[in-house]
């Protein structure tokens, strides 16, 4: 974000043409010199990307130490450093954290000269100068100088970790967790993963598993709880069997049927994650394990642990195992719990949060005796746990940073831009003076490109103030971001999700580092990404077709996970959403829409205007035809898309045809229920009319993903195999013929 200095500080008199563009072009000779502090890992990730957008550009680049800047002759110079004067410590004050200023002189040599308050602002700042090279469609540029620091202080994703079969993250029967086990234990898969966040702003990494601990760390009381080797299960993962058991657990039909697919001692491992956090501390990023409990996975039976709540066999080890593993990771920021599903009320030592205390709590708390300059930030999710205990129990005993955590938006972050969940909490929060990680729940879009930079700009907008936000992180329950594994004309090794899905992860990132970035700003990423399509063009359609998830969910409301898939239409209990189920279903709470049952029994008497059925299913129409006719206006004539601009539009292709299904299928819901309620043969008629016209639009959607896409299995709900769910969208016809 932009920031003007205040008047009167005379060290930032340089800044008087704060934010406009300089003019300085690139000199003739097309040399070009980076300096910059070789000790100093982010600032180097920084040089090393401008010089690849110099080199990219024709220029010869030259990097070299700090104390050599003038050396190497005439060229277009570029300096990054960490506040190295007074003036700057002056500005730096000002900004605070993560910021940078950009600064050009013209004595001599242009010199692009970037400060960042930290060493992650002087990345960032050495980031913006790489990427203003890069967007230039021509060799000679001009870059753009001032002062930058984020709108919102730690930007981070949620990251639900398969370490193994015998340590699963929440649920692993979907595919996605079971094809990525070995994807964890692959450097090259975290480095490129974490550059990239690191190239989207964020700086917060949080590894999601129920019990981590046997595959990162060995305890000196309980070595024969640490594992060895990494393995998968050789059965297939089966949809709420009880042989997988249920979700966080692991089983003993699969502990049973092992097959290791990489060899790893323990010592091994533990030198595999201290890498991965300091390459992610050399990104700038913060790395925190978080868990749920009382889980033990495959510890359970060795010296007397079992799940039990009141078992303090158990309590001991996860003490050991919390110290462990902050000795064992010096650069590791924190630790997270939830008081998870498998813990209960009690009366007496045991209870949730003094069983959470005596686990957790005592176990940083011994760290603190043993290292008491070192700060553990401690998560504590609020779930199943109010704040009041949390506070008298454990907050108020915790010597250090302490925050909470909360499901923002439910499992639905692609919903509103301002749900309405957190209400009391933020009272609470007042009241104890205790700050909130808002956990971002994406359980709605897996398969398709999503990209609407005024929906997240809105949604990051309306988060809570300052004061009671100490963050965010997105992403998933019960499914793993790390590689795809469905695409039909896969890269090799397959893509990142967070490289198929980068315009979407680098909507929440960048714009939560700074919400000013605008439509010109994307406008050219696009252009730079995908080359040769119309970049407003598709800009138009990405949005208007990413509208259309959204609208559904506010409209077909479900709190959690296994309760939608508004990709495939299905719950994970009871499958496919017929269209009974539109008629029957509720709105989102705050989102002003009329549901159809209420519509129907108000005979559309006192509805708002744009909130009704109709106005849900003619705008889900409009943001179809409209991204339709965008995508196709967006191909340029006699050429080849490359691969990805082709699968881009494939997807806003797809989101279309959903779109229109919808649209169709609300109004065949709403005909129906009026048939029923008395209106006779004419609603019945047109309610068939309109359930025809959604299967075809379902099978043209099915015939576009499908193309695209191979079925996977989705822990949380069903399989995506849209041309077999199209007999059910083809049964809610005959539920229309069929009505009385």
């Amino acid at each position: 974000m932009i920031r003007r200095w205040p008047s009167g500080l005379a060290a930032l008199a340089w800044a008087v043409a704060l934010g406009a563009p300089c003019a300085s072009a690139a000199p003739a000779a097309r040399k070009a010199f980076i300096s910059c502090d070789a000790s100093v890992a982010p600032v180097v990730f920084a040089a090393e990307e401008i010089r690849k957008a110099l080199e990219a550009k024709g220029y010869t680049v030259a990097v070299m130490p700090l104390a050599n800047q003038r050396a190497g002759g005439d060229g277009l110079r570029f300096v990054i450093q960490v506040t190295p004067d007074k003036n700057d410590a002056v500005l730096a004050s000002y900004l605070g954290a993560q910021a940078y200023g950009i600064d050009l002189t013209t004595r001599g040599n242009e010199t692009y000269r970037v400060f960042g308050t930290d060493a992650a602002g002087a990345m960032y700042g050495g980031l913006d100068l790489a990427e203003q090279i890069a967007l230039h469609r021509k060799r000679d540029f001009v870059l753009a100088i001032g002062t930058h620091r984020p709108a919102i202080a730690r930007r981070g994703i949620k990251f639900n970790i398969p370490l193994d079969a015998r340590t699963p993250s929440y649920d692993d029967t979907g595919d996605a967790a079971q094809k990525n086990i070995v994807e964890m234990w692959n450097f090259a898969f975290w480095r490129e993963f974490l550059d990239d966040m690191a190239r989207h702003r964020y700086n917060t990494l949080t590894l999601w598993n129920p019990h981590p601990f046997p595959s990162i760390v060995t305890c000196p009381n309980y070595p024969k709880c640490a594992l060895d080797d990494v393995c998968v299960p050789t059965i297939k993962p089966e949809y709420r069997s009880r042989s997988w058991r249920e979700p966080q657990f692991v089983s003993p039909k699969v502990l049973a049927n092992l097959k290791v697919i990489r060899k790893m001692t323990m010592d091994e491992k533990i030198a595999f994650w201290r890498r991965v956090i300091a390459h992610a501390r050399g990104r700038g990023i913060d790395v925190y394990w978080i868990t749920w409990n009382v889980l033990v996975n495959s510890a359970e039976g060795k010296y007397g642990i079992t799940a039990a709540q009141d078992n303090p066999k158990t309590i001991a080890y996860i003490r050991e195992c919390v110290r462990q593993t902050l000795l064992t990771y010096p650069g590791l920021r924190g630790i997270g719990v939830t008081a998870g599903e498998h813990m209960r009320n009690r009366k007496d030592e045991y209870d949730r949060e003094k069983w959470l205390w005596a686990a957790y709590g005592a176990g940083v708390m011994d760290v603190r005796k043993l290292q008491p300059k070192r700060q553990v930030r401690f998560i504590h999710r609020v779930w199943n746990s109010g704040m009041g205990p949390i506070v008298r129990d454990f907050a108020s005993k915790y010597d250090g940073p302490f925050e909470v955590g909360f499901k923002y938006a439910r499992a639905r972050l692609y919903s509103s831009t301002s749900p309405p969940f957190c209400k009391d909490l933020l009272r609470e929060l007042a009241a104890h003076k205790v700050r909130c990680w808002w956990n971002l729940r994406n359980d709605d879009i897996f398969n398709f490109r999503w990209g609407d930079p005024d929906y997240v700009r809105a949604f990051l907008k309306n988060l809570p103030p300052k004061h009671l936000t100490a963050g965010y992180h997105m992403g998933s329950d019960g499914y793993v971001w790390a590689r795809e594994h469905t695409s039909t004309e896969p890269d090799s090794p397959r893509q990142l999700e967070i490289r198929k899905h980068w315009y979407r992860f680098m909507l929440w990132g960048r714009l939560g580092y700074d919400p000013t970035l605008g439509r010109e700003f994307f406008e050219k990423k696009i252009a730079a990404r995908l080359g040769k399509v119309d970049a407003a063009k598709l800009y138009d359609a990405w949005q208007a077709a990413s509208k259309i998830i959204p609208q559904v969910n506010r409209f077909h409301w479900r709190n959690w996970d296994f309760m939608w898939a508004v990709e495939i239409c299905s719950d994970q209990r009871k499958g496919f959403h017929t269209v009974d189920d539109f008629i029957s279903c509720d709105t989102m709470a705050g989102s002003g829409l009329v549901s159809i049952r209420d519509y129907v029994a108000q005979d559309g008497r006192g509805a708002a205007s744009g909130k009704t059925p109709p106005d849900v299913a003619g705008r889900l129409d409009a943001w179809a035809a409209a991204a339709l006719r965008s995508a196709l206006a967006c191909r340029p004539r006699r050429t080849v898309l490359g691969k990805e601009s082709r699968l881009t539009l494939a997807d806003i292709e797809a989101m279309s045809h959903l779109g229109h299904y919808y649209a169709a299928k609300i109004r065949g819901a709403l005909a129906l229920a009026q048939c029923r309620k008395g209106r006779g043969a004419e609603k019945k008629t047109e309610a068939v009319k309109h359930l025809t016209d959604a299967l075809g639009h379902w099978k043209r959607y099915a015939e576009t993903a499908s193309k695209h896409y191979e079925p996977q299995l989705l822990a949380r709900t069903r399989r995506t195999d849209w041309h077999k769910i199209t007999r059910y969208v083809e049964a809610d016809v005959k539920i229309a013929r069929d009505a009385k």
